[in-house]
């Protein structure tokens, strides 16, 4: 990944400020060398463009030819004459930082040494109270991998513990949202991502925010544009018959649909070639999933940041969940969204403006994630799965801001994607995850990358590596009670077991402590209990799982493929859960079978909580799937 330096904020001179509103003058595009060619015309793309029109530039002829081409791509669908390619770009479309790094500041290295004082002292914590439960009576072979996997796992436990503290404390106060919304001056894409998806569930979200939009007398400042890789040519069809429908609603120019025939670079490379070639005359982009939601309010708020921070290149919402009729898309999305935003919110008072970026729901200047956001080809020849944390480590490094900010809105419904809608859809997304972040040790001393984003990378990776380390404690601790369990002091494990507990959950319960402080009432504590129960028996489920995968993958095998997620809700038969989770079931029995050899019933008792999402992973995956169950 290497990097020119012409690129590097100190290698060019400051840029005069524009004498209209104070902002900076638009950076210096890269050299045509340096941008990918032109995708090829898609089959029948020429007769859509010549049907959707598309206003001739009055000044077309004096533009480079670069331009010109790109331009005239067959493979844009204008709906509308009048296309904004024709409107200058407004002031403040991204301004180079004076100097690397920009954002870290003495108070800010000052609040990192503190995080990292009270990171440690947790997990010191945590092996203090491991060595007092596993020391009495000698060490044997279990007990010593018992405190190594636990000492593998406190660093990051720590971490999390540190967040959700800090994250609690500063949502308390008011601190991490996102600014109010203000009239906005520069001109918006609101772009979502598709690839075989259904129009009639992609398209109203859309429509609804730029009516919004509208409705506020903003609506000229927006579009829409569809970043289309569907490969399938009858659901091509559909799509552009789809957007060619919605685009009649709106004035000319408002809605833009571009198909690539080839999903080179995955969501990466779409979301490039669209900036290349289809997005001249704007000056962000609000980039979208297809289940993502965003309200006009929480739209306004996000723009009204980036205009009052010029060298901020992404700025990433928080995400709620969509509302969920089964089981567990709703408790699933009960706990994740006070755990995310204690975590976000604790996370940006450390990272300030080197934060991460999660891919969607998320606004980008498009000038610096252009120059800066060009990912290679890996060293095994595999393009990058998880883009989102490669692209922030290269703005960090270019000394441009990435920030998350809040969803304010008390329900959050500013800020919102759907949740998977049942286990198997689960584990289909993280096996793909894990596949995505795994490739991150490719880039971890590269040093085009920011350091604070390599150290997310690395997070990113290990959330998959430690999976084996930390399940392997719960097979340990069988092994151990059952073949020489006796001396353990009962009371320090109970301690230890609560504490690795609280650790790991601490962002979402003090969210959850958050919201019934702030008035939430009795509903919300008995949800709470509810999604608790659920996620105890989840937690074990995923852990297993994930060891399975980081296995697979440790032995060149593969779990899972980058492929399209379903996002529908639906029943899962009896058969479908059983062929899918028996490895997990039968660990589950031979755990179980370990602690009642042990002869303790305080030993059984102290494991339950942890085995029993494995026994139960079956009956759990169908009932928690059913539409109408409870």
């Amino acid at each position: 990944m290497e990097r020119r330096a012409v690129d590097h904020p100190r290698a060019r001179r400051p840029q005069p400020r524009a004498a209209e509103d104070g902002a900076a003058r638009r950076p210096r595009l890269p050299s045509p060398a340096a941008r990918p060619p032109a995708a090829p015309p898609c089959r029948g793309a020429g007769r859509a463009l010549r049907r959707g029109g598309g206003a001739r530039h009055p000044r077309r002829a004096r533009r480079p030819a670069r331009a010109r081409h790109a331009a005239s791509q067959p493979h844009l669908c204008l709906h509308q004459p009048g296309h904004p390619r024709a409107h200058r770009g407004r002031a403040g479309r991204g301004r180079r930082p004076a100097a690397r790094r920009a954002g870290v500041t003495a108070e800010l290295r000052a609040r990192r040494r503190l995080f990292a004082a009270l990171v440690a002292f947790v997990a010191l914590l945590l092996l203090d109270l491991g060595l007092r439960v596993l020391s009495p009576g000698g060490w044997t072979a279990w007990e010593v991998l018992l405190l190594l996997c636990l000492a593998a796992n406190a660093p990051w436990l720590g971490l999390a513990a540190a967040t959700g503290l800090l994250g609690a404390a500063r949502r308390l106060r008011g601190e991490g949202a996102l600014p109010p919304p203000a009239p906005p001056r520069l001109r918006t894409l609101l772009a979502v991502c598709v690839r075989d998806e259904d129009p009639a569930a992609v398209l109203p979200p859309l429509a609804r925010l730029l009516d919004g939009l509208v409705a506020r007398g903003h609506g000229a400042l927006f579009a829409i544009a569809i970043l289309s890789d569907t490969a399938d040519p009858r659901r091509a069809g559909a799509e552009a018959a789809a957007v060619r429908c919605l685009a009649k609603a709106y004035p000319p120019g408002s809605v833009l649909h571009r198909r690539r025939c080839e999903n080179a670079g995955y969501k990466a490379g779409n979301v490039m070639d669209f900036l290349d070639h289809h997005a001249a005359g704007f000056d962000l982009m609000l980039l979208l999933d297809a289940d993502s939601e965003m309200t006009p309010d929480a739209v306004l708020r996000m723009v009204a940041a980036m205009e009052a921070e010029p060298q901020l290149a992404i700025l990433q919402s928080t995400i709620a969940g969509r509302p969920a009729a089964a089981p567990f898309g709703r408790l699933f999305g009960a706990g994740h969204r006070p755990g995310s935003l204690t975590w976000a919110v604790g996370q940006d008072w450390w990272q300030g403006a080197e934060g991460p970026y999660w891919g969607h729901n998320a606004l980008l200047r498009i000038a610096p994630f252009r120059r800066h956001c060009r990912l290679p080809i890996l060293p095994d020849g595999a393009h990058i799965l998880s883009h989102d944390h490669v692209e922030a480590a290269r703005l960090h490094a270019a000394g441009w801001s990435v920030r998350v900010r809040a969803d304010p809105s008390p329900d959050g419904t500013g800020s919102r994607e759907s949740h998977p809608p049942n286990l198997p859809e689960y584990l289909v997304r993280d096996r793909r995850w894990a596949a995505g972040n795994l490739q991150y040790r490719h880039l971890l001393r590269d040093p085009s990358l920011g350091a604070l984003g390599r150290f997310q990378m690395l997070q990113a990776i290990l959330h998959y590596v430690l999976g084996p380390l930390w399940f392997a404690m719960l097979p340990l601790a069988a092994l151990n009670a059952a073949t020489d369990g006796e001396g353990t002091p009962r009371g320090t494990l109970v301690a230890l077991l609560v504490l690795g507990y609280a650790t790991v959950h601490l962002p979402r319960l003090a969210g959850h402590a958050v919201a019934l402080v702030q008035g939430a009432g009795l509903p919300y504590l008995r949800t709470a209990l509810a999604e608790s129960l659920f996620l105890l028996l989840l937690d074990t489920i995923i852990a297993f799982d994930k060891t399975l995968t980081v296995l697979a993958h440790a032995l060149g095998l593969r779990r899972g493929t980058w492929v399209a997620q379903h996002r529908a809700e639906r029943r899962v038969s009896w058969g479908e859960a059983a062929s899918l989770l028996w490895p997990h079931t039968a660990a589950g029995l031979a755990i179980l079978a370990l602690l009642a050899a042990s002869g303790s019933a305080f030993a059984v008792l102290a494991g339950l909580p942890a085995v029993a999402g494995l026994l139960l992973a079956i009956p759990f995956c169908v009932l928690t799937a059913a539409p109408d169950a409870g």
